[in-house]
């Protein structure tokens, strides 16, 4: 049997070893050694005697958690700041990004699309925590710091993947309106529009779950929720207090992630 005659995978095979990807493996391996080695990371401390009872000793302090009535009503207050900070910031950022995405999938000429497309990566490319700490200095500490900073990234992630996805979205439905007489704006809503429209809510769905997860961190620098409390209270050294905020923290990650995947899956059959 010839190699005309083989599969692609057979032919793979046939052929031996890929060298290129011997060398790639073998680049990988030579630089996570040399990181270890570098920063000289001292496991037998990690793993002494010592080291194992003093975190033992810390984490038997979260136990039992803190579950009196005021305090608890604290902790309620705060997840509802949690969930408010993230969603609206993520819908901001889903009504940005919307906006922005006709200029970044190249709608309004190649100048536009360049500079859409500059804002776009200019947001996503400061990490939520450094929109916060900026944030926190420009409108003060509390939860609409965090708000800005969940939309102001965001809006870099969602406006370049809703761009991607108009790209990627055919526009014969779109022209035959025009075609036959309809404006641009009307073409656009009754053509590609209804294409891109489930997967555009997919993709906000998706950026909430992350986004419930990052108002959280977003407290330590002092944009309220839930972090908020929790560096509050592991800052005084009040154990039973932060193990409360932190079930509280896991329980409403869990809660929106579960609501957030039952929403894609309504929608997914409706994209197929």
């Amino acid at each position: 049997m010839s190699l005309t005659e083989l599969s692609p995978s057979e032919r793979a095979q046939a052929a031996g070893p890929c060298l290129a990807c011997l060398v790639v493996l073998g680049g990988v391996a030579l630089a996570v050694g040399a990181s270890f080695l570098y920063l000289g990371i001292d496991y037998r401390a990690l793993a002494s005697a010592e080291s194992l009872r003093l975190m033992g000793r810390f984490i038997a302090e979260f136990f039992p958690p803190d579950l009196s009535g005021p305090f608890l009503a604290k902790v309620g207050w705060g997840a509802l700041q949690t969930v408010a900070v993230s969603a609206l910031g993520t819908l901001l950022a889903g009504l940005a990004g919307a906006l922005l995405a006709l200029p970044a999938a190249g709608r309004f000429g190649w100048a536009a699309r360049q500079g859409a497309r500059f804002l776009l990566n200019a947001l996503r490319s400061v990490p939520e925590l450094v929109w916060a700490a900026l944030m926190v200095l420009a409108a003060g500490l509390g939860p609409f710091a965090g708000l800005l900073a969940l939309a102001l990234h965001t809006t870099g992630v969602l406006g370049r993947l809703f761009a991607e996805a108009l790209e990627n979205t055919t526009r014969d439905a779109e022209q035959a309106l025009t075609q036959a007489g309809s404006g641009a704006v009307a073409a656009f809503a009754y053509g590609s529009l209804p294409l891109l429209l489930r997967q555009c809510i997919a993709y906000t769905l998706y950026r909430w779950e992350m986004n419930i997860r990052m108002a959280t961190v977003l407290g330590f620098v002092g944009a309220g929720g839930l972090g908020q409390m929790l560096y509050f209270h592991l800052s005084l050294f009040q154990q039973a207090q932060a193990s409360s905020v932190l079930i509280a923290m896991f329980g409403l990650v869990v809660a929106v992630d579960a609501l957030s995947a039952h929403w894609r899956r309504d929608l997914a059959p409706a994209q197929g």
